[in-house]
């Protein structure tokens, strides 16, 4: 009987055998295609958390929350948890990456900025203490610290303290008054009996109302007041900026979007497929859906580039922060000037208000300086008792000839100008004028997605995404079919509310920054620095109180020193100098006199001829 069965078997045995190891080589390669070892190798490269929770083999029973499926998975519960820190970290840290040029190139530029105002600061103050010592010596020593205050308030201002510009301006010129009274229009005074506290107090509280530097203080306050602003309001915007930029950096992922996260980037790993990647537009759903409330901050940050645009324009341009730094010696001086000019005539007021004698001369002589042209000298005597009113025209004309040189100017070489600095930086924020609009697509880029066939698409691989791509925005978001979006960010609306508001008051506080120059009106090429680039020759003038701020006719006499400084070994320090006018043509008296002559002799000669 054995016999009959082992034939039989023998017979039929390479028939059943090979089904039997083709099943069982099935088996192993279905096995193996299914192992976890690329799933743990790529847990640990990307530092998802402890290896202990990856499984060696695929389980067929898990529970998950996130990556289900049918079939074996190589995830876990504790798994899908590392998985959400991870993509937590990796988002942000992405978002990070992106912004960091940004928020480099606001932080630099404000440091940058703020370098070069306390440059001009610093240029500025030497020049105004260089005429002090120079021209006005008899009070530069006591004088000095009052201009080192004017400028320490400026720079705090300008570093965005609740400083008044209009008001240091003013108290510069209320401590400046008593030392120009004693020391410039009645020099004798000094070390007497008369100049005591209550004295210089009575000069400063009465500054204003005897007006002994003209219109130049006011006038002076106005111009700083305006371009200081502008300056100050930019390093401003440029905290604000950085505030919105920390914000989006510390942005709080709702959980729905940390689901959606890690459906995209980790649930294809629960399947053995590390290599695969997201399609392109159902990254962008996700990306768009979990950065919606960032993104509604892309209205507001286009009208905060455009403002610091205007900002920046206006600075260098209309409201020229460097021209009104550097013309503070020229107001300085004139207003100087201007009080020499009409010395007894703020005697005389003095004595009234404050009831002090300062015995002037008895001549009445002014103590203004001593204009002498080639031609004439100029010395008209005051009346004592007459009120303070603005001099004759032919003394304003002999005034103009009496303005400080040309204000400086940054050398055309110079290439660390506020106009180039200004140029860079406007170069550079164009690029990032819709920065939270395109955020999505940038995380959505190089190589963490495809847009061909095989990729996957949150529930297997496919060739393509079917899905409806949304757009940016909260209200795109109803329509979003892989991330629900509940409620705003409250902290992103917040910030949004903060940024809209403070593009709305700088608007209001500077109405005409819409109306910026160009940079093709403002200059371009090698005419860089500041607004005042013009040379010598061209007739460039400083900035008066008014009347010569439109005239560019060439200055052909030479200015000398006014003060003891330029004579010093023959003038007496207690008195100002006179000022001489050297080289003043004399034409400019008897020309149509002489011209007038010369033709009637001409005429003479030509008659007695015929």
């Amino acid at each position: 009987m054995s016999r009959g069965i082992c034939p039989s078997v023998s017979s039929r045995g390479p028939f059943w055998i090979l089904p039997a190891v083709l099943l069982l080589a099935a088996s192993a390669l279905d096995v193996g295609a299914y192992s976890c070892h690329e799933v743990r190798t790529a847990f640990q490269l990307r530092q998802v958390g402890p290896l202990h929770r990856v499984p060696e083999t695929p389980g067929t029973d898990v529970d998950l929350l996130v990556c289900k499926h049918q079939g074996p998975s190589c995830c876990t519960r504790k798994m899908e948890e590392s998985y959400q820190f991870a993509v937590k970290r990796e988002t942000l840290h992405n978002i990070y990456s992106y912004s960091y040029e940004l928020k480099h190139l606001i932080s630099s530029h404000s440091d940058a900025f703020q370098d070069m105002f306390q440059y001009l600061l610093s240029f500025s103050q030497g020049h105004l203490s260089s005429l002090l010592e120079g021209t006005y010596t008899p009070l530069s020593r006591q004088a000095l610290p009052h201009v080192n205050q004017l400028f320490a308030s400026l720079s705090l201002y300008l570093r965005g303290a609740n400083v008044s510009v209009e008001a240091t301006v003013h108290t510069f010129f209320n401590d400046l008054f008593p030392l120009v009274y004693t020391r410039l229009i009645n020099p004798g005074m000094v070390g007497s009996m008369a100049v005591g506290p209550e004295m210089t107090d009575c000069l400063r509280m009465i500054r204003q109302d005897v007006n002994p530097f003209g219109s130049h203080p006011s006038v002076m306050a106005q111009e700083l007041a305006e371009a200081v602003s502008v300056g100050r309001h930019l390093g401003l915007a440029l905290e604000e900026g950085l505030d919105v930029l920390n914000a989006t950096e510390h942005v709080t992922l709702s959980k729905e979007c940390m689901k959606g996260l890690v459906k995209m980037v980790y649930c294809s790993h629960c399947r053995g497929l590390t290599l695969i990647k997201p399609c392109m537009g159902y990254c962008l759903n996700v990306m768009r859906g979990c950065l919606a409330s960032i993104s509604e901050l892309d209205q507001p940050w286009r009208r905060y580039i455009n403002l610091l645009e205007q900002l920046t324009h206006g600075m260098v341009g209309h409201h020229s922060l460097e021209l009104a730094l550097l013309g503070i010696r020229a107001h300085v001086n004139e207003a100087l000037l201007y009080a020499q000019l009409h010395g007894p005539l703020i005697t005389a007021t003095v004595d009234k208000v404050c009831g002090l004698s300062t015995e002037a001369p008895t001549s009445m002589q002014p103590t203004s300086p001593e204009v002498t042209t080639s031609s004439m000298t100029l010395s008209t005597p005051f009346p004592s008792a007459a009120p303070l009113k603005p001099l004759p025209e032919q003394w304003l004309g002999q005034l103009a000839h009496l303005r400080s040189s040309p204000p400086l100017k940054p050398s055309k070489s110079n290439k660390h100008s506020l106009r180039t600095l200004s140029r860079e930086f406007l170069m550079y924020l164009q690029r990032y004028k819709s920065f939270y609009a395109a955020l999505p697509e940038m995380l959505c880029e190089g190589e963490n997605v495809v847009d061909e066939a095989t990729c996957w698409s949150g529930d297997g691989v496919v060739e393509s995404y079917t899905g409806r791509v949304v757009g940016n925005g909260l209200h795109a978001q109803r329509q979003n079919p892989e991330v629900k979006v509940r409620i705003p960010n409250p902290a992103l609306a917040e910030v949004k509310e903060q940024l809209e508001t403070f593009n709305q008051d700088a608007q209001e506080r500077f109405p005409n920054l819409g109306q910026m120059e160009t940079w093709e009106e403002l200059g371009s090429g090698e005419t860089e620095g500041s607004a005042t680039d013009c040379d010598d020759e061209d007739g460039c003038q400083a900035s008066g109180d008014g009347q010569d701020k439109t005239s560019h006719t060439k200055v052909s006499s030479e200015v000398a020193s006014i003060g003891p400084g330029s004579n010093g070994s023959k003038q007496n320090a207690a008195k100002p100098p006179s000022v001489r006018v050297i080289g003043g043509s004399p034409s400019s008296n008897w020309p149509a006199p002489c011209g007038l002559v010369l033709l009637l002799a001409a005429l003479c000669s030509q008659w007695t001829l015929f």
